[in-house]
Formats: C-alpha cells, sequence, structure tokens
C-alpha cells in the first residue's frame, strides 16, 4: 500500500507524463525476462527503448499493451491501469509489431476498414480516416490491391497507417523498419515524425538501427537482462560513456559480447503448437 501511495505521489501532474512504470517485473517461472524496470514517458514524447536481442523490450511493450499481465510493479497509460482497466488502455494506442499481422487476403483498405470497425470508429469518420491515412503514407492508389501482392516497405506503412485509425495518443513500434532498405526506413521515419509534430503523438519504438534512435529519439532508456542501464537524451548517454556515437555508447554500456538469440516465451509457446498440430 505505502509503495502504491508514493506511485500516486508521483503522478500528481499527471498531464506531464503519458506513460509511468514502476518496479516492473515480469516472470516467466525461474526467468526473470523483466526485473524491477521504472521510467516515465513524456507526452508528445518520442521515446527508444533499446536493448540487446533478449534484453527484456518486447516483454515491456506486450505489457504496456495488455498482451501480457506484470508479476509485480504499477503501470499508468494515459492514467489507465493496463491490468484493470484493458479497454480503457486499448483505446489510446496503436501498435506496429515486430511480426507481420496484415491479412494477405484482404486489400490494403479491407484491412483498414476491419481495424476501424475493431475499434468503433464511426463508419463517416472511418471512411474519412481511411482516405487520408492512406494518402499518408502514399498507398491511396493501391488500396484495393490484395496485401499478399505488397513489398515489405508498403505492409510496413500499411501497419502503420492502420494502427492511426483511431486517432491514438501512443503510437507503440516494435523494430518497425527491421530488414527495410534505407530509402524505405527514411520514408516510414519520416511520416512518424510529421505526425508526432502535427498530432502531438507519443512514440514509442525499439530499434537495434542506432542511428534512427540518435536521429529521433528526444529520449532513451537502455536495458539489459531485464534491467535499465542507462536512461536519457543521445548526448547525454554520449557524455557518459565518453564516447562519440550512440552506437559506441550502447556497446560500452551493454557490451561486445555477441548475444545468442534465445526463444522467448511466445516463440517456445508457438513452437510447442506447430509440433503438436
Amino acid at each position: 500500500m505505502l509503495k502504491l501511495m508514493m506511485f500516486m505521489d508521483n503522478l500528481e501532474d499527471k498531464n506531464s507524463n503519458i506513460i509511468e512504470v514502476s518496479g516492473l517485473t515480469k516472470k516467466f517461472g525461474d526467468f526473470v525476462a523483466v526485473d524491477n524496470i521504472s521510467f516515465s514517458v513524456g507526452r508528445g514524447e518520442i521515446f527508444a527503448f533499446l536493448g540487446p536481442n533478449g534484453a527484456g523490450k518486447t516483454t515491456t511493450i506486450r505489457i504496456l499493451t495488455t498482451l501480457l499481465k506484470p508479476t509485480s510493479g504499477q503501470i499508468l497509460i494515459d492514467g489507465s491501469n493496463p491490468v484493470t482497466e484493458q479497454n480503457k488502455v486499448r483505446c489510446s494506442f496503436g501498435i506496429v509489431f515486430q511480426d507481420p499481422s496484415l491479412d494477405d487476403e484482404l486489400t490494403a483498405r479491407e484491412n483498414m476498414e476491419f481495424h476501424g470497425v475493431l475499434y468503433g470508429v464511426p463508419k463517416d469518420i472511418r471512411k474519412k480516416r481511411i482516405e487520408e491515412l492512406l494518402k499518408f503514407v502514399e498507398l491511396w492508389d493501391r488500396k484495393n490491391d490484395l496485401v499478399k501482392n505488397f513489398s515489405g516497405g508498403m505492409k510496413r506503412r500499411l501497419e502503420v497507417a492502420r494502427g492511426l485509425i483511431h486517432h491514438p495518443k501512443i503510437l507503440f513500434l516494435d523494430e518497425p523498419t527491421l530488414g527495410l532498405d534505407p530509402q524505405t526506413r527514411s520514408h516510414i521515419w519520416n511520416y512518424i515524425k510529421n505526425l508526432n509534430k502535427e498530432e502531438k503523438m507519443t512514440v514509442f519504438f525499439t530499434t537495434h538501427y542506432m542511428e534512427e534512435a540518435d536521429k529521433v529519439a528526444q529520449k532513451i532508456a537502455i536495458i539489459d537482462h531485464g534491467k535499465i542501464i542507462a536512461k536519457g537524451t543521445s548526448a547525454e548517454l554520449k557524455e557518459k560513456t565518453k564516447t562519440s556515437s550512440l552506437e559506441e555508447a550502447f556497446l560500452a554500456l551493454t557490451g561486445t559480447t555477441i548475444r545468442q538469440e534465445s526463444a522467448n516465451i511466445i516463440d517456445r509457446m508457438r513452437m510447442r503448437r506447430r509440433v503438436h498440430r
């Protein structure tokens, strides 16, 4: 109770931070994926959540977006608890997952329409918003084409557009430009930055491209082995590590040892389903 009261005391200025995390822990059996982390994200801020493979980034995002329940800790997303107020929280954010999540057998417009209906966007607003967003991501001329015929970059742009249809206050991006060519990556970030500027939308993203975080993020947190080991601006992290680039700062903080690609709990569950089919 005392911890909760202290947590609430720190939230007096509710308008300053849209994400508040205190003492967040997530365990899978004996494995601690996220270990007592605390951080906040300001409204309208572009926030990068960085870390090596298996550091706890995706697990944290899944908790913030109601897909996983924390083992312990307190979280507020736009003033609501993602454990007890899931619908409120889900209405406040859009998300682009690390794995593709579009329906390849639907057209671009049908994917947008389905998502709009799911979020209860009224029909007249939905129609206008779909046109607006597809034009914004330069896919309006392909609106009636099946998604299975799209390139990887086009699919990524469509996923971003789909995540924005209900005017979310927060956009979560889990490695949104993974595997894309530099031109497409640049295009995606340009319109995300424009959205942030025009709609004052908070952006929370993960990436392994340090130059992206350096150019785009206003604040950065670095997580490793489930713990946050550094927070600040890119300049502050460079100064702290006496390095000249964010990549060098990242390596100074997390080490240069190559990390093994260990399957997380979700991957293992997927594998079990395949084996038992």
